[in-house]
């Protein structure tokens, strides 16, 4: 289509001042590429966080800035995109939300409120869009809430998350058992736990103040990402005799990172996709060929005089190296990983 332009038009553009962009568009190195995947929408959801996928749906929560402890009474949004970025259904659940995954075991969607305080779980039935909501028989003995979920050999745990005590001798970690509509809880890791450090060798006891995201690695241990602490745990046959405790100080080219979440690649083809919280925006990363096992972090890096800047990076478990990949978010948070084609 044609579009005539009239020069009493041309006249007005010409003296009009377009405020430059305060932030800098995300920069990817070479052999990746960045794009928006979809955009908050002003007056219906805002602050994109957690992302699941499901067959070929994404689900995103976004936090609105609500109270994380959701004493403002408020909901958020969960929305359902399909593959192209397109939204196809909204969910709306009492409380701040934050946790958000795919039990693999039921296909359901469990999504977690209130990380700071006074947590609740939903369990949605994608198919028909039903909503069970999951109380707790006890107040989180940390005294904050609960975040992040995974689900391994057939059990739940959570992140206990906002830690109240310093040092933290609470869990860190807790196994989730179900009776009825309530949610009963035992420790799967305390937060002064007895932890080898992969980087020196030393045995180090442990003082989480920041238990947050959490993922499975391909030898189905339990990665926790402790945020402000800016180290992973790793744990290894979590409630057996054997159990193990690793941590990993994070390091990174650009200062010390705070990771938010990590994931690891499952396939060679398919995206990344990450929520930039401040910036309202899930952007997608691409590559020619993932290598599967690879692990990526989302994270905020800040050097020595206090400059930070948000990336995605790849992980050296070895090491805690993150080497970024993508730079100039403003605070990673979810990340998810979207398959285009099924695996041999």
């Amino acid at each position: 289509m044609n579009v005539r332009v009239f020069p009493s038009l041309l006249l007005v553009l010409s003296t009009l001042v377009i405020p430059a962009s305060t932030q800098t568009p995300p920069h990817a190195v070479r052999g990746y590429s960045v794009s928006v995947f979809t955009k908050s929408v002003p007056g219906k959801y805002t602050k994109p966080d957690s992302i699941a996928v499901l067959d070929e749906r994404i689900y995103i929560g976004y936090g609105d800035g609500n109270d994380p402890a959701g004493l403002d009474g408020k909901s958020n949004q969960i929305v359902e995109y399909d593959m192209s970025g397109r939204a196809l259904f909204v969910y709306s659940v009492v409380g701040h939300n934050d946790g958000l995954k795919v039990n693999p075991y039921t296909h359901q969607l469990w999504a977690m409120q209130n990380e700071d305080g006074n947590p609740n779980l939903v369990i949605i039935d994608p198919e028909t869009r039903h909503q069970s909501v999951y109380t707790f028989a006890a107040p989180p003995p940390h005294g904050g809430g609960y975040d992040d979920i995974v689900f391994r050999n057939g059990k739940a745990y959570f992140s206990a998350s906002n830690p109240a005590m310093n040092p933290n001798a609470a869990p860190a970690i807790v196994e989730a058992t179900f009776t009825g509509n309530s949610i009963e809880v035992v420790s799967a890791l305390e937060g002064n736990a007895t932890a080898k450090d992969v980087v020196t060798g030393a045995s180090v006891t442990l003082n989480l103040q920041d238990p947050d995201s959490m993922t499975l690695t391909p030898s189905n241990d339990i990665l926790l990402d402790s945020q402000g602490d800016s180290e992973l745990v790793l744990l290894r046959r979590p409630g057996r005799s054997n159990q193990r405790v690793l941590v990993i100080p994070l390091s990174s080219p650009l200062g010390t990172p705070q990771a938010d979440d990590t994931l690891f690649i499952p396939s060679e083809e398919g995206f990344i996709l990450m929520s930039d919280t401040p910036g309202d925006t899930v952007y997608m990363i691409r590559k020619s060929e993932f290598i599967p096992g690879t692990a990526y972090s989302a994270a905020v890096a800040t050097d020595t005089s206090g400059a930070s800047v948000g990336l995605v990076g790849r992980l050296d478990l070895s090491s805690g190296e993150i080497t970024p990949v993508v730079t100039g978010f403003g605070s990673p948070h979810g990340m998810a990983f979207v398959k285009t084609h099924h695996d041999d």
